[in-house]
């Protein structure tokens, strides 16, 4: 039952993973190795580490559905501003793209990606992957975005510099979101997040960012564990690399 899942060739009784994604989906503010191994009395750190990891990859749904209606999309970056090259240079830090849909003055789901640079290259895919075609996207004057309708988007370009507006009220939600994530990483991780591994934080706060309203703490773990299998099984070696999981029965490479 438990072959092409993550809890593959685990020595460990399925009633404790349990246990461990009652006890992720429980909080509200992010879980933590440490915290993981506190509770269930895991004998060590690193197995605590994995078994979050495991369960990290699994907060992506195989196929899930992209983004609709109005979407704004910015890039922000994580850990720091570096002095040289630019406010877009990207040096030691890491480079995320946000994706908030608009709903009235509220934030529909999200989606987040670390990406190499900002591009067209690099943006324009995530905008493929992230929203469906005939959506509104909304970004700033990035002349990267400038192919958008060519890709069958409806493309509301607003231009900071000369608006008498700032970026943060030309684009509120994902400026509001950007904020989050930092506070989050701060907060719950200590900034302590490696930039092969951002990825997976990612995911983790877009599951939970995207359940905020849900009061069912129930759904949220039978969700998790259906997601889990339907992930491929990773090895330690392929974790701490930072290697991205895939779904079940691909065979394409990791």
């Amino acid at each position: 039952m438990t072959a092409g899942t993550i809890f593959q060739d685990t020595r460990t009784p399925l009633t404790l993973w349990f246990r461990a994604i009652w006890w992720v989906t429980s909080q509200k503010n992010g879980a933590s190795a440490l915290g993981l191994q506190r509770v269930l009395g895991l004998g060590s750190y690193r197995t605590a580490w994995t078994w979050l990891h495991k369960l990290r990859r699994a907060m992506v749904r195989p196929g899930r559905d992209r983004l609709t209606e109005a979407v704004e999309v910015d890039e922000t970056f994580v850990g720091g501003v570096e002095p040289g090259g630019g406010k877009r240079h990207v040096g030691k830090k890491a480079l995320v793209v946000v994706a908030a849909e608009v709903r009235g003055r509220a934030i529909g789901r999200i989606r987040l990606r670390r990406v190499a640079d900002s591009s067209a290259d690099s943006l324009l895919p995530f905008v493929q992957g992230a929203i469906a075609p005939g959506a509104v996207v909304i970004t700033d004057g990035l002349q990267s975005y400038r192919g958008l309708s060519d890709l069958g988007y409806r493309h509301d370009r607003r231009v900071v510099l000369g608006s008498g507006e700032s970026a943060d009220a030309l684009l509120p939600r994902v400026h509001r979101v950007a904020s989050l994530l930092k506070r989050w990483l701060l907060g719950t991780h200590q900034g302590a997040v490696s930039r092969e591994h951002l990825d997976y934080y990612l995911d983790e706060f877009t599951f939970r960012f995207n359940r905020r309203t849900s009061r069912h703490r129930g759904l949220l773990f039978y969700r998790l564990l259906e997601q889990a299998v339907a992930v491929a099984p990773l090895p330690y070696a392929a974790l701490i690399k930072g290697v991205r999981g895939r779904p079940k029965g691909s065979t394409a490479n990791p």
